[in-house]
Parts: C-alpha cells; sequence; structure tokens
C-alpha cells in the first residue's frame, strides 16, 4: 500500500511539475518565430476573455486557456487599458500582458494652427480619425461641460481651444482632447495676462484676441491692430472687422465663406461688427 501511495505521489509530482514546465514554457514562447507586425485594439468594455480570443485569432498567442490562467495569476483581468497596440507575432505572452497592462498604446498627432475656428478643429478632429466632427462641436456647445471647464456661462468653447500639436490615441475621444485643449488655454492665458497693459475681463479678451489673430498673418502688426481697436473701443465706434462678417454667417449657416459681398457688410449679425458696436456676441477663433 504504501508503494502504490509513493509511485501515485510520483506521478502527481512528475505530472504538476509537467504542467508548470508547459506553462513557463508557454509564457516565454513566441506564438511564432516569424516575426509580423500587429495592430491589436482593446475597445472600451472589453473583458479578458474576449481580448483573449481576439489574441488567438490574430496569431498572438497559442493557447487561450494557459494565457487566461497566467492572466488571473496576474491579476490582469482589471489592469488592461483600452487602447491601440503595436504587438509582433515574436512577443512572448509575458510581453503582450505587459504592453496591454502598461497601455503602451499607438500615439498618432494632432496639429491645430492657431486662428482656426472650433469648427475648423472639429474637421480636423474627424479627418485625423478620431471620432465624430458633430460630437466634438456638441461638447464645445455643452452649457454644463463649459462650465465644468472654465467656470462661466457661456455658449461655446470658442476661443478656449488652445493651438498646439497633441498626441492622441485612437480611444482618446473629443472629450478628453478638448479638456486638454481648454487646460491649455488656461495656463497660457495665465502667463500671457501677466502685467498685461489694459485689462480686460478675461471673456471679452478672448474675442478681442480672436478678432486680432484673423485680422492678420503677420505678428509684428498684431500690437498696431490692438491699439487701433483699443482706441475705438474708448470712442464707442464700430470695430468694422471682415473676419466678423464671415463668422457671423457661419454662426448662422454652418459654412464659411471666401468673399464678402457688400450685401454682406451691411447684414446684421451677432458678430458682424459692422452692425454691432464694440466687441461681437463670442470669440471668432482660437
Amino acid at each position: 500500500m504504501r508503494k502504490v501511495l509513493t509511485v501515485l505521489a510520483l506521478i502527481l509530482t512528475g505530472a504538476f511539475l509537467f504542467a508548470a514546465w508547459q506553462g513557463v514554457s508557454f509564457i516565454y514562447s513566441p506564438a511564432s518565430s516569424t516575426e509580423e507586425d500587429v495592430v491589436f485594439n482593446i475597445r472600451p468594455g472589453s473583458s479578458f476573455s474576449s481580448v483573449t480570443t481576439q489574441l488567438v485569432n490574430k496569431g498572438l498567442i497559442k493557447d487561450k486557456l494557459l494565457f487566461k490562467l497566467y492572466g488571473r495569476l496576474r491579476g490582469a483581468a482589471d489592469q488592461i487599458k483600452v487602447g491601440e497596440f503595436a504587438l509582433k507575432t515574436t512577443n512572448t505572452p509575458a510581453e503582450i500582458l505587459d504592453t496591454l497592462i502598461a497601455g503602451e498604446s499607438i500615439r498618432y498627432t494632432l496639429t491645430v494652427q492657431e486662428g482656426l475656428n472650433m469648427y475648423e478643429n472639429a474637421s480636423l478632429f474627424e479627418q485625423g480619425g478620431f471620432g465624430s466632427s458633430q460630437e466634438f462641436l456638441r461638447l464645445c456647445k455643452d452649457p454644463n461641460f463649459i462650465k465644468e471647464l472654465l467656470g462661466q456661462r457661456l455658449t461655446s468653447l470658442e476661443g478656449y481651444l488652445f493651438p498646439e500639436t497633441y498626441h492622441l490615441t485612437k480611444f482618446t475621444g473629443a472629450k478628453k482632447l478638448i479638456r486638454v485643449m481648454v487646460k491649455n488655454f488656461l495656463k497660457a492665458f495665465a502667463r500671457s495676462s501677466k502685467g498685461a497693459k489694459v485689462s480686460l475681463p478675461r471673456h471679452k479678451a478672448i474675442i478681442l484676441a480672436s478678432i486680432i489673430e484673423k485680422e492678420t498673418g503677420a505678428p509684428h502688426e498684431r500690437s498696431l491692430i490692438a491699439s487701433v481697436f483699443h482706441n475705438r473701443i474708448k470712442k464707442g465706434m464700430r470695430l468694422q472687422s471682415d473676419p466678423t462678417i464671415l463668422y457671423g454667417i457661419l454662426d448662422i449657416t454652418g459654412e464659411m465663406k471666401k468673399n464678402i459681398t457688400k450685401k454682406d457688410i451691411t447684414k446684421p449679425t451677432r458678430f458682424n461688427t459692422y452692425t454691432v458696436k464694440a466687441l461681437p456676441f463670442g470669440p471668432i477663433s482660437n
């Protein structure tokens, strides 16, 4: 009886060691010796089980059961990140799981130039394949979202979307990008407003700055244009800025005209500074 138990123990020990060796061998062995690049997506709401199935289907791992077991042992079910990942068929399961946990997602560049309005920013966002321009604009006009970001009740975030080069992932989303753009704006505004010669409430300053931005592409001309506009405001004169005519039409029609007609100049809109005294309704660019 003792011999039987001893043999049984040896068999079980051997089976355990074999299974352990298989597990270790699996973790550190790539699915293929031929290197191929694989773009792997984990979408919001994906379960660890579904991710494992995708890895098998993409040829990145060989054994779904062993990978799930390995993931459970590492507590990875709640640690993998949403993203678009650059993997290789020669990555080991250990390397793959490390990447998915670290969230090292592929990043793309989105360059937002000075002087663009929020409609143009929305188009850039969509053209880059990051999401819907309509969703971008919806968020830019969401009063609750605006209040959260700026602490003010404004009709849009026009003027507050800071122009810069942003590095986005496929799943960054409009809301996260807009948050970063406004955050960058607030930092820049705080720096630039220190020691300002003329003091204006923030929103009025942004309105005026946005018009000056669109009046000229030459930086050395801006101080002169600013001086002219400040003098007109003091005297109660109309600013008579052509870019405000175009933005007024855009505000109504959703389309930006390239040329101004005589009729456009005299047609009142809430942005047309040929018909509106002093500052227009809001900013016309960023």
